[in-house]
């Protein structure tokens, strides 16, 4: 399968990772928890970070959700809130759930260190926490992600590819995630580590709240800047962003390989037509089913050390139990092989009248 020969492994991992601990290690902090020793009735918190970006509110919360019933016999209750990429909201909404007396929290930080007060409120009361995707700070008891730095160097990779020998012939533009995700800094930290000194890098952005009208804006500033005739590429850390860029590139008559992150619907149709070059295929249904498994077994009191094969230190706790999983480099000639394959859009879905004549070039049928 096509799909195996491009799997990032999840052992270069863009995070300092120890070896697995015991199981009195890892038992430790979960027998902590009021909750210790609960049946299939608990009650599971799950706060995501905002509803800008597809996947969340499509994928995320209606996998975890679902995994969350599966483990529990369905007697487990999933109470849900979204911040809207506002991180005061989120942390309101922590305190919200730990007055409700949820047994466990999966958060979706808006803002890794903003929402450290609010993890340990939640440890205070014996709410163990579960950062999902993004590493939260404070003391967490569990996180899954995908392996972020390696996201940033199959970015990267992929747009050298696409540029091949015109790599220096111009400049590129670098539209990097919001400073407050600590994911961002990793995508950026393995683009970098991939493209320095084989392309020129003309501007370079970090774009306020990931926001798509952000990065339109930004690369609007950027084709100012350099001039349209100079620019032969695009770095975008995500789908959203790579919308907004594409947006002013069309405005401006500039076609250049765009890069993107997450295959949300409007970046593969994007990659269907050409106007996009490639996205990371993050497959959410191991993250969310990872997340799920730790946050019922922290709520009953059991150890994670047959669910989290890694550790990972954040900036102020060390050796959280963690479970990385692999990404996909995902263009034109693999849609087959990935989300259609895994399930995540069908050829119809994707293959709308509008994208239908592109669809038809590459054999989508």
């Amino acid at each position: 399968m096509r799909r195996a020969a491009v799997a990032v492994a999840a052992g270069a991992m863009a995070v300092s990772l120890a070896a697995c601990g015991s199981a009195k290690e890892s038992g430790d902090k979960s027998d902590s928890s009021s909750s210790a020793k609960k049946g299939d009735a608990i009650k599971v918190g799950l706060l995501l970070p905002e509803n800008q970006t597809a996947r969340y509110e499509k994928f995320d919360k209606v996998l975890i959700e679902k995994k969350i019933k599966e483990l529990t016999n369905n007697k487990g209750e999933v109470v849900y809130a979204n911040a809207k990429q506002d991180a005061s909201t989120q942390n309101q909404q922590v305190d919200t759930m730990i007055t409700n007396k949820v047994d466990v929290l999966i958060v979706d930080a808006v803002d890794a260190a903003a929402i450290k007060n609010s993890v340990q409120k939640a440890k205070d009361a014996g709410i163990p926490v579960v950062a999902y995707d993004r590493l939260a700070q404070g003391p967490i008891d569990a996180y899954t992600s995908f392996d972020n730095k390696t996201v940033g160097k199959t970015q990267g990779e992929a747009l050298l590819k696409a540029l091949g020998s015109k790599a220096k012939d111009g400049k590129i533009v670098m539209m990097n995630g919001s400073v407050t995700d600590p994911n961002a800094a990793q995508f950026k930290a393995g683009a970098h580590e991939v493209l320095d000194g084989k392309v020129n890098v003309g501007k370079e952005y970090d774009t306020k709240e990931w926001k798509p009208e952000n990065a339109n804006s930004n690369m609007e500033g950027a084709i100012s800047a350099i001039g349209k005739k100079n620019i032969v590429g695009v770095y975008s850390a995500n789908d959203g962003m790579a919308g907004g860029i594409i947006t002013a590139l069309k405005a401006a008559g500039i076609s250049v390989p765009v890069t993107g992150q997450d295959a949300e619907l409007a970046g593969v149709q994007r990659i269907v037509a050409g106007t996009q070059y490639m996205s990371v295929y993050k497959p959410y249904a191991p993250e969310a089913d990872a997340a799920a498994e730790m946050a019922v077994a922290l709520a009953q009191g059991k150890s994670l050390d047959s669910i989290a094969k890694d550790k990972v230190d954040s900036p102020t706790t060390k050796a959280v139990p963690s479970v990385l999983v692999a990404v996909t480099s995902l263009t034109k000639d693999n849609i087959k092989d990935t989300v259609i394959k895994d399930g995540v859009y069908t050829v119809s879905d994707i293959c709308t009248a509008a994208y239908k004549a592109d669809c038809d070039k590459i054999g989508l049928k």
